[in-house]
């Protein structure tokens, strides 16, 4: 059994210090392998790495289920995250956010079905409801606390503002939004709220939805696969032509520290956020086992300040947008 360091995120929360994001492990990317994704599973308790995080969307509740596979054995290992709020609306057939207390109510408890567990240590709410009050949902959060359904809160591309609502009705133990080398525009307003609060943040998809790691190299590598990246317009052709810009510069600094670009990537995200002063845990997901063991490696990895500027002057010139729908993230709002 391996160990990693641990990080104290917010409300006395405390998780080792790099995550798994649950995500990859149902069909978003293209085709899985249950038996595959449950050994990668597995093999990330066994190094440490036990902050495991999904959500009651990811497969219409799949993911979940095949998380519960592991917690039957596992469940004192692991520091469980999964998130409600986003849900199918009926009069359109897209997806909405929605915060009421019923559905909050209804969404934990299937969740804690799915997973088959009687409690959830982080419970985010992933999208905001913005026809309603943050701090009526948040309410609706803080009575399954009560009734010891879940033991910490956390928010999903919230702005700072509504973080500060949120605060102000119970602890919050996280921020989950997107974070990396070219997505920065959480810094400019959360990422500040959440270390003056005493917030930790979780950054997901810290390796640009895994093209940091330079394994893509054309949007032709995502057609044809059922993998919802090409829908992201930083995604296509002519924007995915200029980002491969970044990954060069990625690469070329991780040949220089002898390290893999998805190493340098955590690595940049570690130290930005120890100079913003945020704790920070990202939740790197992959179906690979292998993969596991080179995320958990980036915490030895350091960078100089040049190394540093040389990343952000790179990622600051990333063509096209981070979300499919713009207004799905907390940037459209602040």
């Amino acid at each position: 059994m391996g160990t990693l360091p641990k990080t104290e995120l917010g409300d006395g929360l405390t998780v080792s210090a790099i995550g798994f994001g649950g995500m990859a492990l149902t069909p978003v990317y293209g085709a899985v392998d249950d038996a595959e994704s449950l050994a990668t599973l597995n093999h990330c308790l066994d190094v440490g790495m036990t902050f495991i995080d999904t959500a009651n969307v990811y497969g219409g509740g799949a993911n979940e289920r095949l998380i519960g596979q592991v917690l039957a054995d596992r469940r004192d290992e692991v520091t469980l995250a999964t998130k409600f709020g986003i849900d199918g609306d009926p009069t359109t057939g897209k997806l909405r956010a929605r915060g009421d207390a019923e559905y909050v109510q209804r969404c934990v408890d299937e969740s804690l079905g799915r997973l088959g567990t009687d409690v959830i240590d982080l419970y985010y709410m992933h999208r905001r409801d913005v026809s309603l009050p943050i701090e009526e949902t948040v309410g609706a959060m803080a009575e399954l606390v009560a009734a010891g359904k879940v033991r910490h809160l956390g928010l999903s591309e919230v702005t700072a503002d509504e973080l500060r609502a949120a605060t102000a009705v119970h602890p919050i133990a996280a921020v989950q939004s997107e974070w990396s080398i070219w997505s920065r525009d959480v810094e400019r307003n959360v990422v500040p709220a959440a270390a003056e609060l005493g917030v930790g943040f979780v950054p997901y998809s810290p390796l640009g939805r895994g093209f940091l790691t330079g394994t893509i190299r054309s949007a032709a590598d995502l057609k044809g696969a059922g993998d919802f990246r090409s829908r992201i317009p930083r995604f296509a052709d002519e924007a995915l032509d200029a980002n491969l810009a970044v990954v060069h510069v990625v690469s070329s600094i991780a040949e220089e520290v002898g390290a893999t670009p998805a190493q340098v990537a955590l690595a940049w995200l570690r130290q930005r956020a120890e100079a913003l002063g945020v704790a920070s845990v990202p939740i790197p997901g992959t179906r690979r086992a292998a993969r596991v063991d080179e995320n958990a490696a980036s915490l030895s990895v350091q960078l100089n300040p040049d190394q540093v500027i040389a990343l952000e002057t790179a990622g600051a010139s990333v063509s096209g947008h981070r979300s499919i729908d713009p207004n799905w993230v907390s940037s459209a709002r602040e």
